[in-house]
């Protein structure tokens, strides 16, 4: 489906893997500067990026496509000492034509690099047992530009030095520390700063990305030209946004796979009301039977068989419990990324 209108436009889909795509039209991203055409602090901030370029990796491949790669540290806040972790990864082909990603896994309390990175769509997968890398196929820096942020302060590699009680984390100051970082890295890495920027996560990221977006959207009318982010769109695959609905969502998204039967679909329908507090002893009973499936089953692949060895084994990572935002606790949970 495609839909045109005047600028700004949006696009909205939804599908049955939880897809959600919005595209915020606008002029085109431009080519990477040469090094000529920077002023004095743009040629300054690309010296100082070459301090975070990362030649090779451990156990990498030595068959690996040629690309640059970043990695470092971004203050956020001094007077808190917060400072983000990031991994940036150029496409492999033309990355000055390929527009610029930026995934955020959720939790809340995931790390982009340990799962987005590492075992999910970028170019290099961790080996399980193994001290070694290995390519993967379907690594998303083959069409773009990859940035990875570990966030909010606290997550991965990313730190605070504020305890969590003086400065509690939350929703709103997860996108505020965010934007701040995007402020700074284009102001590190200029050559990147009018591509086309792109949001994408999983998971709790369906809170994420679409209040960074929204921040994003908000300061851009405010901000200097030099502040101005060349947002396009965002993306949330199986997104965690509302407890209630998401877990009926859930159990409605097995029935359709036939992953369920009639009869237990009934019974969810009959008994449970995950808006209470207190769920009934016949859905408690249901959600039993549920989370037995998943024993058997790799929820995140639901066509593929359950890899037991090689990658992390998800299934016995992470207990299938759909968790909660708010303060009502259901059993079931599968939002860990």
């Amino acid at each position: 489906m495609k839909v045109q209108t005047s600028s700004p436009c949006l696009l909205l889909l939804l599908g049955s893997l939880a897809l959600v795509t919005l595209t915020l039209c606008g002029p085109a991203a431009s080519a990477r500067p040469e090094t000529g055409s920077l002023d004095a602090s743009a040629t300054a901030a690309m010296e100082l990026q070459e301090l975070d370029r990362v030649m090779s990796l451990p156990g990498q491949p030595a068959y690996s496509p040629e690309f640059r790669q970043y990695s470092g540290y971004v203050t956020t806040d001094e007077y808190l000492g917060k400072a983000l972790f990031y991994w940036f990864l150029e496409a492999t082909d033309k990355p000055d034509e390929k527009p610029l990603v930026l995934w955020l896994n959720g939790g809340p309390g995931c790390s982009s690099i340990g799962f987005g990175q590492a075992q999910e769509l970028g170019p290099f997968l961790v080996k399980k047992d193994v001290a070694e890398l290995e390519l993967n196929p379907y690594a998303w820096n083959q069409v773009a530009n990859l940035l990875f942020l570990d966030s909010p302060a606290g997550v991965g590699f990313s730190y605070t030095n504020t305890s969590f009680g003086k400065d509690p984390p939350g929703d709103n100051s997860t996108a505020y520390g965010s934007y701040t970082f995007l402020i700074r890295w284009f102001q590190r890495f200029p050559q990147h700063k009018m591509k086309e920027f792109y949001i994408a996560g999983e998971s709790y990221a369906g809170h994420y990305v679409p209040q960074l977006a929204n921040v994003i959207v908000d300061q851009n009318k405010i901000a200097p030209k030099e502040n101005y982010i060349n947002l396009k769109g965002i993306m949330i695959g199986n997104a965690y946004m509302d407890g209630d609905t998401d877990l009926l969502g859930i159990v409605d998204s097995a029935w359709h796979h036939a992953l369920i039967s009639d009869k237990l679909y009934s019974d969810f329908q009959k008994f449970c009301n995950f808006s209470l507090v207190d769920l009934s002893k016949e859905c408690n009973a249901a959600i039993d039977q549920f989370n037995a499936l998943y024993s058997i089953i790799d929820i995140y692949s639901l066509y593929t068989p359950r890899c037991e060895l090689g990658y992390p084994n998800f299934n016995s990572s992470f207990a299938a419990q759909i968790g909660r935002t708010s303060s009502r606790v259901s059993n079931l949970d599968f939002s860990n990324s």
